[in-house]
């Protein structure tokens, strides 16, 4: 349904999008994450086609509709676009701003294509309402049904849940993604959280300085991250010095096997992968914190001079300055080998 390939956008001196081809198919949702100013809202203000490129093709459902010297115009592209602040017209009722963008539909037809979404969204008892009489996450499913209206090919949102508090926040993604598999629809969600991110995508893309750093499921980047960079990510991350000696990683937690590989590998462990043990490593406890239903301690070990973290669902009885021993699962450490550009 979308190919980019080699899509390139320059402000100036600075590449907001570099090289970026990705593939997604029909009825597949993508997430695009990665922190502020890293190009994922251009690029989909590319694909939507309210931004040009300067390089590169973009083409939705087999059409081109970007580069090469074509420009298809965003009211030709099929694409509905669901910004973050919503855009509602404030001064048109629920299902005036619906009907915003069906102008060119006979009216009955018009009429029966708001009635159709009112009632695929569950807000037909809002349709005589303006937008300030609505709440955060009722103006969200508005915009979604204005997006939806057209009957696009393709649905672009650009962080459409970060206006919400955190737990109206989930139940309204919930619901969203459940009307849009429903429909079958091909979307395109813009996020920075990395949590959101994996909850919503058949298919996750990390942006970095307007480049793709890594695609693919989420299940896959998470627990098997290509890169330094991803890893640190999508998880809080521990860094463990490493020497390598005969595919054997020698570090301050043990010796540990390794692939083939040649410099200095960098050596990462998850929180949640380190735990207390009746021996193995000594370590001292620094701090323990109490996070709702995670216990988190900060334990210092001889030979690396960052405190780990440790966090998971158990309870220790332990307090500043005890000795205690840690271990790790072997299966769990992330070895990468040394990145030239030092990331």
């Amino acid at each position: 349904m979308l190919v980019l390939s080699g899509v390139t956008r320059q402000f100036g001196y600075i590449a907001a999008l570099d090289d970026v081809s990705l593939e997604l198919g029909t009825g597949q949702v993508l997430c695009l994450v990665g922190h502020s100013g890293c190009g994922k809202s251009t690029l989909l203000r590319a694909v939507a086609g309210i931004e040009t490129i300067d390089h590169g093709t973009i083409t939705v459902g087999g059409t081109p509709v970007s580069g090469g010297g074509i420009f298809v115009e965003p009211e030709h592209r099929r694409i509905g676009f669901m910004f973050q602040d919503y855009a509602l017209f404030p001064h048109l009722t629920v299902r005036a701003n619906i009907a915003f963008g069906l102008d060119r539909l006979p009216r009955s037809e018009r009429l029966q294509r708001v009635g159709d979404i009112l009632g695929r969204i569950g807000i037909e008892a809002l349709a005589d309402r303006y937008p300030h009489m609505l709440s955060g996450g009722e103006q969200q499913r508005v915009a979604l049904a204005r997006a939806l209206a057209p009957q696009p090919r393709l649905l672009l949102m650009d962080e459409p849940f970060s206006n919400l508090d955190r737990g109206l926040r989930d139940k309204v993604r919930q619901e969203t993604l459940s009307i849009v598999r429903d429909l079958g629809m091909t979307a395109v969600v813009v996020t920075h959280d990395p949590e959101e991110a994996l909850a919503i995508g058949d298919m996750v893309a990390l942006m970095q300085k307007g480049r793709l750093v890594e695609v693919g499921s989420g299940e896959r980047i998470y627990d098997a991250p290509w890169s330094v960079y991803t890893a640190n990510f999508f998880s809080r991350m521990n860094t463990i010095p490493a020497r390598l000696l005969d595919n054997v990683l020698d570090t301050p937690l043990g010796l540990f096997a390794a692939p083939a590989m040649s410099g200095v590998p960098k050596v990462l462990v998850r929180p949640q992968s380190i735990r207390l043990a009746s021996t193995g490593v000594a370590a001292r406890i620094v701090h323990r914190s109490i996070l709702g239903e995670i216990e988190e301690l900060i334990i210092s070990v001889e030979g690396i001079d960052d405190p780990l973290i440790m966090r998971g669902t158990g309870r220790h009885d332990v307090r500043q300055g005890d000795d205690v021993f840690v271990a790790v699962n072997a299966d769990e450490i992330m070895i990468f080998p040394e990145d030239p550009k030092g990331s």
